[in-house]
């Protein structure tokens, strides 16, 4: 047991950095981005990528909690609240993009203004809490 909770542990850590990784080459896409119907598939290739290594982390973290008897810490309770504001954070950004209406001039800056601002609170969500874990 202590076996599959250690390798559970550097697994969430991995998956973690990986989380970061992704919100940073978000970013990047988002700032390199000209055209608005490329952004778009860009993005949607990309996006079930970054759920996908949330969902690693849900599961290792579910793993965690098992291998504790499901021992509730006020720091499971901030990390849940942490990936549930991650996945609503993201669905609005996507939700956002996808009833973008492309035909209006500046419809694509307001765009990319509001899911900077997401991505960099999406940043510190994950430096937040990956500080206060490490500590």
């Amino acid at each position: 047991m202590n076996e599959m909770y250690d390798m559970s542990i550097v697994t969430h850590n991995y998956g973690v950095m990986l989380v970061l990784g992704v919100i940073i080459v978000n970013l990047y896409m988002l700032l390199s981005a000209k055209d608005i119907k490329k952004y778009k598939r860009k993005h949607t290739l990309f996006m079930p990528i970054g759920m996908m290594i949330v969902g690693s982390i849900l599961f290792t973290g579910i793993v965690m909690m098992a291998a504790k008897h499901l021992d509730f810490t006020i720091e499971n309770i901030v990390m849940i609240v942490f990936v549930i504001s991650l996945i609503v954070l993201e669905n609005k950004r996507s939700s956002t993009l996808r009833y973008l209406n492309i035909k209006e001039e500046n419809s694509f800056d307001i765009y990319k203004n509001y899911a900077i601002k997401i991505l960099v609170i999406e940043t510190f969500i994950v430096l937040s809490i990956s500080t206060w874990m490490w500590m």
